[in-house]
């Protein structure tokens, strides 16, 4: 066996595999690296539209809880100015109130007073007449009586 013989032998072997392989094997196999490239571009594009979708939720989350914070603040501050109002009512409708009850009791106490000076007036006067008819020793009677008070009390 002749050495070179072989080895060419092996050579045009080598290079008729090499052949087949560039012309049958090597499309498939660039295909599916090409094909797995594409969708590892187009995963990787789907995770970056993804993350950016994220940033935008995120975004549109802490604006919409900004703005339900601030509505809230303004709930709660027009219920703070209604409560501040339905007090301020109340205390003037308690004052008004007051004011009233207090005019109604002057009023009875002034008819009670009233009512008082003419139980002492007529108090005085039976004392008066009793006193004046023990001094005099004689009585004088009811309608002279009546008549001497209303006299008095004209006068006074």
């Amino acid at each position: 066996m002749n050495f070179n013989a072989t080895l060419i032998g092996e050579m045009i072997a080598f290079a008729i595999l090499i052949w087949f392989c560039v012309q049958f094997i090597w499309p498939h196999i660039n295909k599916a690296i090409e094909e797995r490239q594409i969708k590892i571009a187009e995963g990787l594009s789907a995770a970056e539209r993804a993350h950016a979708e994220l940033k935008a939720a995120d975004t549109k989350v802490a604006d919409e809880v900004r703005k339900a914070r601030q509505q809230a603040s303004e709930i709660i501050d027009k219920a703070q100015q209604q409560a501040n109002g339905i007090l301020d009512k109340a205390r003037a409708d308690a004052i008004v109130e007051i004011n009233r009850l207090k005019a109604a009791a002057q009023d009875d106490i002034a008819a009670m007073a009233q009512q008082a000076r003419e139980q002492l007036r007529e108090r005085v006067g039976a004392l008066a007449v009793q006193g004046a008819s023990k001094i005099v020793q004689r009585e004088v009677d009811a309608s002279t009586h009546k008549a001497l008070l209303d006299q008095l009390a004209a006068e006074v």
